[in-house]
């Protein structure tokens, strides 16, 4: 403990967060726990505060899940990502400053080592069913928050019990695993949690059996296609790239091999995922499930966060109805099939082109049709609040009932779908068969049922030309025109919810995120007179949007950042390969470093790219491949 004492002088107050993370005593100030946590009730209780983990709907212009794609190619702010070009995103000093956090995990290490000895002992009141319910609670939380963990930083290490003020424990018990056996860690909570949880939950908004099933096949497919795709390079174990290899120098795949590995996940995940799609039709109301008040009852609705206006009432629709300084990209837009079926490319006539909105949204995917707002004029003459930086602004969480209250929007909004599980289903029997045998016939079908688009599935892929998709998921190494059908399905389902990036990430797209324009609409062919039209004539300002350029064809199109040239991304995307994982705080390599200056012997090693130097960006030219 002397040592650990005289690292945290030498380094003053590098440590503070990262001790009072790992170190804390007391879990949760839930007073003496020799009266709490003996009931069932104190078990929802305890269970109740890790809800709170789950996206919401914000007030004011505060966002929520209709603005979590700004991270990725589907959907942006006014202002340029970091994560998509080099230079800003650096290592951060301290734990507070990043995703680098443990407190869920050892709150639910509390609660479960807690609860696993007073059910032995026969402590708690409350029925089996009940009791079991709550733990499984806590054990799909503990997957929940790893989950988070994994797809920022790959390697964690896995912690199961509350760790002792001891630094010697500390050192060991905090040294990173292999993602892989992190993954597996995760689908043995959830396995658990299955096996523990109601089929029907206690009570309105509460996990349940379904849940935990779909929370594991998310797992199982994103963990399967980072390690497939990732392959060989220094992100996935098992190869002397690797950045744990010095670490866990005896490593092998648990499965006996990396293509092994790879098939346990895609089992798992058609697995679970098919037990969830079986029993749960989709909602032939798509848009319902987004701009109502109750959506717990509709099958297809695993879990929801509802709202209260005098409570916890939200200002999506009021944001949404001003654009709500989002939009979607052209990219996003393009991707979207028409509803015969055919890409827009190959559909003739039938695609009335892309220079009005109207035009645009004409016999397309339902989906589209009901999530982007048909204006005549888009709010483009601003950079402000209340306008859309690309033209084509989000409707699918709009209740124009609700347009006029910042703080007293009650439209719930889905955590889990049943969709999530057809479509994992989909990718992740063709990426384990190669062929779309089991169910996938008639889950896909279902899909495009519901988008009021053709069901024949092989129609689209015949058409599909990959060189005319600009999807950055159409360019993957080994794609064909099969496997992008099912990626652009899932795209189009979850428009603008947030599932866009850790999808980006998985498949290693984001290698062709080069010299990348975020575009929007197509301003400068037909709309800009209507702007010019107006009354009063709204003025399109060069520093507010890009500018048409007679040599540039494609500059009709609003280039978001295309307006100051000191933004760094004037010229496009450029994503460094370093950005896949998160940088680990500096404070947190030194916490488990024998010395201040043995920093690369730390149990918590830096991750490809990253520099042991707080406030220093990646090493661009770190070899990742």
């Amino acid at each position: 403990m002397k040592k650990y004492i005289t690292l945290f002088l030498v380094m003053g107050g590098f440590l503070l967060s990262s001790c009072e993370d790992f170190l804390q005593r007391e879990p949760l100030d839930f007073g003496n726990e020799n009266i709490f946590l003996k009931s069932t009730k104190d078990m929802a209780y305890f269970a109740n505060t890790f809800y709170s983990l789950f996206p919401s709907n914000k007030s004011y212009m505060n966002g929520g899940p209709y603005r979590d794609d700004e991270n990725s190619d589907n959907q942006t702010s006014f202002w340029s990502n970091s994560n998509f070009y080099p230079g800003v995103k650096e290592v951060p000093k301290l734990g507070d400053n990043s995703a680098w956090k443990f407190t869920t995990i050892r709150q639910c290490n509390y609660f479960i080592n807690l609860i696993r000895e007073r059910i032995e002992n026969k402590e708690i009141t409350g029925t089996e069913k009940e009791i079991n319910h709550y733990l499984g609670e806590v054990y799909f939380f503990r997957a929940y928050d790893y989950y988070r963990l994994l797809t920022n930083y790959g390697d964690v290490p896995i912690i199961d019990k509350v760790l002792p003020d001891d630094i010697s424990i500390l050192k060991v018990s905090t040294r990173r695993a292999p993602r892989n056996e992190v993954a597996r860690f995760m689908i043995r909570d959830l396995e658990i949690a299955d096996s523990l949880m109601m089929e029907t939950a206690p009570s309105t908004g509460r996990l349940s059996r379904d849940c935990a099933r779909l929370m594991l096949a998310r797992v199982a497919l994103f963990e399967a296609t980072w390690e497939k795709y990732h392959a060989g390079t220094c992100f996935v174990p098992g190869n002397a790239k690797w950045v744990g290899a010095k670490m866990h120098p005896d490593f092998t795949f648990k499965a006996g091999s990396a293509e092994a590995e790879i098939n346990f996940f895609l089992d798992k995940a058609i697995e679970y995922s098919d037990m969830v799609a079986k029993v749960r039709p989709l909602c032939k109301d798509y848009k319902k499930m987004f701009t109502s008040d109750v959506i717990d009852t509709i099958p297809e609705v695993l879990l929801a966060k509802s709202y209260v206006a005098t409570v916890n009432g939200h200002g999506v629709s009021r944001a949404l109805s001003l654009a709500g300084k989002t939009g979607y990209t052209r990219s996003l837009v393009e991707s979207f099939l028409m509803n015969n079926g055919l890409p827009i490319y190959a559909a003739g006539d039938y695609y009335q082109s892309d220079i009005t909105i109207e035009r645009v949204l004409a016999h397309r995917d339902n989906r589209l049709v009901e999530s982007l707002n048909n204006v005549f004029l888009p709010r483009i003459g601003s950079r402000d609040n209340e306008y859309t930086p690309t033209g084509y602004q989000v409707s699918k969480w709009l209740n124009p009932d609700q347009a006029g209250s910042e703080t007293g929007g009650t439209t719930a909004n889905p955590i889990f779908r049943a969709a999530e599980a057809y479509c994992i289903y989909l990718e992740a029997y063709y990426e384990r068969h190669k062929d779309l045998g089991g169910n996938c016939d008639s889950y896909w079908r279902a899909l495009r049922d519901r988008a009021k688009t053709n069901s024949d599935y092989m129609l689209t892929i015949s058409r599909t030309d990959l060189s005319q998709e600009r999807d950055l998921a159409a360019k993957t190494k080994g794609i064909d025109a099969t496997l992008y059908n099912i990626r652009r399905e899932r795209r189009c389902e979850f428009i603008a919810e947030g599932m866009r990036l850790n999808d980006l990430k998985r498949w290693r797209a984001l290698d062709n995120m080069v010299n990348y324009d975020m575009m929007g609409m197509n301003l400068w062919d037909v709309m800009f007179r209507r702007y010019a039209n107006a009354e009063p004539p709204i003025t399109l300002k060069e520093d507010v949007i890009s500018q048409y350029d007679p040599g540039d064809p494609e500059s009709k199109y609003i280039r978001v950042f295309r307006v100051n040239e000191s933004d760094k991304a004037y010229n496009g995307y450029n994503f460094p390969k370093p950005h896949y994982l998160e940088p680990i705080p500096l404070s947190e390599i030194l916490l488990t470093a024998g010395d201040a200056t043995d920093l690369e012997n730390s149990n918590i090693y830096q991750n490809p790219g990253w520099p042991i130097e707080t406030g220093s960006v990646a090493d661009y030219t770190y070899d990742c491949d």
